[in-house]
């Protein structure tokens, strides 16, 4: 039976940046022990892991700098920028998460999952063609996105991002390339400082780039309304052959680097949304990867509030959540980028 799959390895934890960086392999410490929950033991299928291949690599970065992340291992601390390192471990822990995410969008691919959660690190949507950047050294989201097309020929792919920072790494990865959708929400003006309205794709894929840029203070009603208000026709329009997302949970409501107000039962709505537009396109064809996410408690009660829609111990009435929504905090982060997006999609 087709169940979620979850990919989970203990070598992930050999990435460190330093013992007070925030990117720690506390998170997934945390998040692995709650795998082990009386509710949750049992419940999902793990994903074998495996190195990303060099060619998958090549799909998104450049082969210099693959050469430069592959010269760090076995050092002790290599700085790539002001708040990105690697450690002796970091260039194989990168390598299993794109690798991971790879084969979890294979099995989904295949039927053998209904969908999965890559629970990986480093994150990765700040990671350009040639640089590492804001924690992340390969980008995982959008070696998969290409991997799905490549060696899956899967034509359209929907990525949906989540994290409380624009992944400027993922747009940039596709912002001239109509079969791959990207969607963003995001705190604006944040770091790294991109993901305005009018950033909306350039040549043959203008459109297909979708930010909603967002000052802080947003809770689950406004970022589930988002996702069925713009998110959700889009994507029925656009019509993926599966979707991905790049799940951060910095917009939980006590991160130490965030502004938003999410709880859990805000990021299990969004799930279920993404959920929904996943059967209505792809046969609920989904796959998450962890992103950001700094209070470590918190990020850890919403994977699980995640991980049980996916597998279906839960099912959050998404309208139900939608309804909470602040009116006029709806009309400020979704006029504009309609009006600016309603160009590009009937839906709209």
């Amino acid at each position: 039976m087709a169940e979620t799959g979850i990919v989970r390895d203990e070598r992930f934890m050999e990435h460190q940046m330093g013992p007070y960086h925030p990117e720690s392999p506390k998170r997934l410490e945390a998040i692995y022990a709650m795998l082990d929950d009386t509710d949750m033991r049992g419940h999902f299928q793990e994903v074998p892991v495996r190195r990303a291949e060099i060619e998958e690599l090549l799909l998104i970065h450049s082969p210099e700098y693959v050469e430069k992340l592959a010269a760090t291992e076995g050092k002790d601390y290599t700085y790539l920028d002001p708040d990105t390192q690697t450690s002796s471990g970091s260039y194989e822990a990168a390598l299993l998460a794109a690798g991971g995410m790879c084969e979890a969008i294979s099995l989904v691919h295949s039927g053998e999952l209904n969908n999965a959660f890559a629970l990986v690190r480093p994150p990765g949507h700040h990671a350009e063609k040639t640089r590492a950047m804001g924690f992340c050294l390969f980008n995982n989201v959008a070696i998969g996105a290409r991997y799905a097309q490549k060696y899956l020929h899967l034509r359209r792919v929907l990525v949906a991002d989540w994290d409380l920072h624009h992944g400027n790494g993922t747009q940039h990865s596709f912002e001239d390339d109509p079969s791959i959708l990207y969607f963003s929400t995001h705190q604006y003006p944040f770091y790294p400082g991109s993901g305005g309205i009018n950033e909306v794709g350039i040549g043959k894929g203008e459109g297909f780039t979708v930010n909603v840029p967002l000052s802080g203070g947003y809770g689950d009603g406004e970022y589930v309304g988002i996702f069925e208000r713009v998110l959700r026709p889009i994507a029925i329009e656009f019509n993926p052959e599966i979707i991905l997302v790049s799940a951060g949970f910095d917009i939980y409501m006590e991160d130490p680097l965030g502004g938003m107000r999410v709880t859990p039962t805000g990021f299990a709505a969004m799930t279920r949304s993404i959920m929904q537009i996943g059967e209505e396109c792809c046969g609920g064809n989904v796959v998450i990867t962890l992103e950001g996410g700094y209070d470590i408690q918190g990020q850890c009660n919403s994977v699980k509030a995640v991980l049980k829609e996916l597998s279906g111990l839960s099912h959050t009435d998404v309208a139900n959540v939608v309804a909470q929504a602040d009116p006029r905090a709806m009309e400020a982060a979704t006029k504009k980028v309609i009006e600016t997006q309603g160009r590009y999609w009937k839906s709209l």
